[in-house]
């Protein structure tokens, strides 16, 4: 069976921009956002509740029965350069005002958030843990 090409090419940005509009609709961070407010207001709506600045402080700093929390390799005020507690490698400041390039990517934030939240607390994070730590980080100004 052969696939013709332009047929194809066109399934694909029909299904792309279906999931697009599918992941608009329920509030989940899509490709398409270009800042970190674009992706808190996401977060906001899938958690339906409003975020805190100091329950998201309070998680970044705070332990959650594993050996290492948020700040453990970013900085309890994450605003320069962190080092990884492991492997000493260099980390970027996390607050989007240090780093314009943070939260810029909704790819590159879900992996972040997933492997750091499953080394942090032992599992995903939620909606609302995300918008609260996401709206902390957003009142860090230079």
């Amino acid at each position: 069976m052969t696939l013709n090409p332009l047929t194809d090419h066109a399934s694909r940005r029909i299904g792309a921009a279906l999931l697009f509009v599918a992941a608009t609709l329920l509030g989940l961070p899509t490709a398409k956002a270009a800042t970190p407010q674009d992706l808190l207001t996401g977060y906001n709506t899938q958690a339906g509740t409003p975020a805190l600045a100091a329950r998201g402080q309070a998680f970044f700093t705070a332990k959650h029965g594993k050996e290492w929390s948020c700040s453990t390799c970013h900085g309890d005020v994450p605003t320069q350069v962190g080092r990884h507690a492991s492997t000493a490698k260099p980390i970027g400041a996390l607050a989007p005002a240090f780093n314009a390039e943070r939260f810029t990517d909704p790819t590159k934030v879900e992996k972040w958030f997933r492997r750091n939240c499953n080394d942090v607390v032992g599992r995903e994070c939620g909606a609302s843990e995300k918008a609260d730590v996401m709206t902390w980080l957003l009142t860090l100004k230079p």
